[in-house]
């Protein structure tokens, strides 16, 4: 199944009818026998996912959808192979919906980054699961100026397994798929599971404790002054509280 983040006029940011057509999507997968392997893209050639919709977020909107979100495949070890194929900017919420993955396939002109902190915000996730990932002085460096990096250093730090040309990207990736596809669904759900539990990767309710962290933050008058520079196109005025 190939799950499509439709929203290239807001370069597929989260809305709450995103999110919920995602968890929707991840759902039915995984109860369909006949999906082997879940893909997740994004639509056109410009973003993969730009995380939160930080337009909406400075108009106080929440993305809350009714159902299940996001949390389907990335509080868990979700039971099904996923691939990411990455077709432009991974930002913020998209960087992690990335890293969340199990695998992630590159088109050369895509970007990897974390850009929160640089609108007053914490990428809880991102940063979660970047730590894990690399080592700590690039986590440190990536989180902490908000810059991203490009398909090709995502490949040398192992976050990315190919990058690709982007007219190459779904092949690519279906190539992937089958190879995985052709191996027995079973064996194939208790090896993610045993790797997940190796990897020391994080449950629901560690998840739960690491985002009620960044909370206070997301309520901060510089988060609602770094949303508000972003669509004024501004510099933020930061007051640190």
């Amino acid at each position: 199944m190939v799950v499509t983040i439709n929203r290239p006029e807001r370069r597929n940011a989260f809305d709450a009818e995103a999110i919920a057509g995602i968890g929707r999507a991840f759902t039915d997968a995984e109860h369909d026998d006949g999906v082997r392997v879940v893909v997740i893209t994004g639509a056109g050639d410009k973003a993969f996912c730009a995380g939160m919709d930080l337009r909406a977020f400075g108009q106080g909107s929440r993305p809350r959808p009714e159902g299940p979100g996001l949390e389907v495949f990335q509080t868990r070890c979700y039971p099904k192979p996923v691939i990411a194929a990455v077709n432009g900017a991974a930002i913020g919420g998209g960087f992690e919906l990335a890293m969340a993955s199990d695998m992630v396939i590159a088109a050369e002109h895509a970007t990897f980054g974390m850009p929160e902190v640089k609108r007053g915000l914490v990428g809880a996730g991102c940063s979660t699961r970047l730590a894990a990932r690399v080592p700590p002085a690039i986590a440190f460096e990536m989180g902490l100026t908000g810059d991203a990096i490009d398909a090709a250093r995502a490949y040398e730090l192992g976050l990315v397994n190919q990058v690709v040309p982007a007219a190459d990207l779904m092949a690519h990736v279906a190539a992937l798929a089958d190879r995985i596809a052709a191996n027995a669904p079973l064996a194939l759900a208790v090896t993610k599971q045993l790797i997940f539990e190796e990897a020391g990767m994080h449950d629901a309710s560690e998840w739960k404790a690491i985002r009620a962290k960044v909370v206070p933050v997301f309520a901060s008058a510089d988060a609602k002054e770094g949303a508000a520079a972003f669509a004024e196109k501004r510099s933020p005025v930061w007051q640190g509280r």
